[in-house]
């Protein structure tokens, strides 16, 4: 039996875990594109790709959702990225580990737009609070259940739910 993977979308212009992400793809052979407007050293593994866009406040998140598809895995904390992923039938996962999915993501979109008006108003003059060491590892092991629940999708009818609270 072959199993099917997804493929993972990386928006990788500021993102803090790209190398959790490649130990992860590494593991299962997962193909990765890495996706950025530039400085970014290349991989050598043939299943991470390196995906240079031009220079555009949006160039990135086009490319990744122009491409992604049902099943696939994107990695961003872009929410207007991350809807339009969502709509494509994909996974997306924030650096912190937060899930977002269909069941999510409206929520997601309401609090960002809120939240970037009341900045304009002037209401909110900080930004979020600093990634830490657990986000980190929550996003490992989000990523690592992901994947391992994509596998298991692909041998069964309907795939198991992933909600973030695990």
């Amino acid at each position: 039996m072959v199993i099917a993977l997804p493929t993972i979308y990386v928006d990788a212009d500021a993102c803090p875990v790209k190398d959790e992400v490649l130990k992860v793809a590494q593991r299962h052979q997962v193909k990765t594109y890495i996706v950025s407007d530039g400085g970014i050293r290349p991989y050598q593994d043939p299943l991470i790709e390196l995906v240079i866009v031009a220079q555009g406040a949006d160039a990135a998140d086009d490319w990744i959702a122009d491409e992604i598809g049902a099943g696939d895995i994107a990695i961003t904390s872009d929410i207007p990225l991350a809807d339009r992923c969502v709509k494509a039938g994909a996974l997306v996962l924030k650096p912190n580990g937060e899930v977002l999915d269909e069941k999510k993501i409206g929520a997601a979109v309401a609090t960002r737009n809120l939240m970037t008006g009341l900045r304009e108003a002037g209401k909110i003059t900080g930004g979020p609070r600093s990634f830490s060491k657990q986000d980190r590892s929550r996003f490992s092991n989000a990523l690592e259940v992901a994947v391992q629940r994509a596998k298991v999708s692909t041998k069964t009818t309907s795939p198991p739910p992933l909600t973030g609270e695990d």
